[in-house]
C-alpha cells in the first residue's frame, strides 16, 4: 500500500516546492508534461499553420499559465496524469485563441470576402500570383465556401479551432464515424479546389 501511494506523495511534494517558488521544481514538473505538450502542438498546428503561429510561444505560454496556476492553487493537479491532460487542454486552448487572431487579421487578406472560412482557406491554398489569376481563384473559391452545408461550415471552423472529431461529433450531434466520412469527402473537394488539407 505504501508503495503504491509513495508517488503521489512524491509529486504532491514536487508541487508544493514549484509552488513555493522552487526553480529545480518548477523545471521538473515543465519536464513532465512538455514531450507530451509538444507533440499535440504540432498536430494542432499542423504543416500549414506553423508559419503562422510560434509553437515555441505557446509551449511558453503554457509552462507560465501551469506554474502560476500551481502558485495560485488555482488547479485540481493530484497526479502526473492530470498534470499532462490539463496542459494539453491549455495547448488546444491557446491554439485556438492565437488563431482565431490571425484569422481575423487574413480576411483582410481576400479582396471583397468578409467570410473569415473564406480567408482561411485562401491563406492555406495554392493559388498562383497575378491578378487574372487570383480573380479566377477568389471566384472559385467563393463558389466553394458558398456550396457548403451549414454542418461542413461547422466542422471546418472547429477543426482550425483546435477540436477532435470527438468534439465536433458531440457539437453537431453526430456518430463520430459519420464525422469522418465527412471529412474524406471534405478532404477531397478542398484538394480538388487546390487548397492543401492536410490540417483537416
Amino acid at each position: 500500500m505504501s508503495q503504491a501511494t509513495a508517488p503521489n506523495d512524491d509529486f504532491a511534494q514536487l508541487l508544493k516546492l514549484a509552488a513555493d517558488g522552487d526553480s529545480k521544481a518548477q523545471q521538473a514538473i515543465c519536464e513532465q508534461y512538455e514531450q507530451q505538450v509538444r507533440i499535440v502542438t504540432r498536430v494542432l498546428l499542423g504543416p500549414l499553420l506553423r508559419p503562422h503561429l510560434d509553437s515555441m510561444d505557446i509551449m511558453q505560454s503554457v509552462h507560465h499559465s501551469l506554474l502560476a496556476g500551481i502558485r495560485d492553487a488555482r488547479f485540481d493537479i493530484s497526479s502526473p496524469d492530470k498534470l499532462v491532460a490539463l496542459a494539453c487542454t491549455l495547448v488546444r486552448r491557446k491554439v485556438a485563441r492565437k488563431w482565431r487572431i490571425h484569422r481575423r487579421q487574413l480576411r483582410n487578406d481576400l479582396p471583397n470576402s468578409n467570410d473569415s472560412l473564406e480567408a482561411t482557406l485562401w491563406s492555406l491554398s495554392n493559388h498562383e500570383d497575378g491578378p487574372a489569376k487570383t480573380a479566377e481563384y477568389n471566384d472559385a473559391l467563393q463558389q466553394l465556401v458558398s456550396s457548403f452545408t451549414d454542418i461542413e461550415k461547422t466542422m471546418l471552423e472547429r477543426r482550425l479551432e483546435g477540436y477532435t472529431t470527438g468534439e465536433v461529433a458531440a457539437e453537431l450531434d453526430m456518430n463520430p464515424i459519420a464525422i469522418r466520412v465527412r471529412w474524406t469527402r471534405l478532404r477531397q473537394r478542398l484538394q480538388a479546389a487546390g487548397i492543401i488539407a492536410d490540417w483537416v
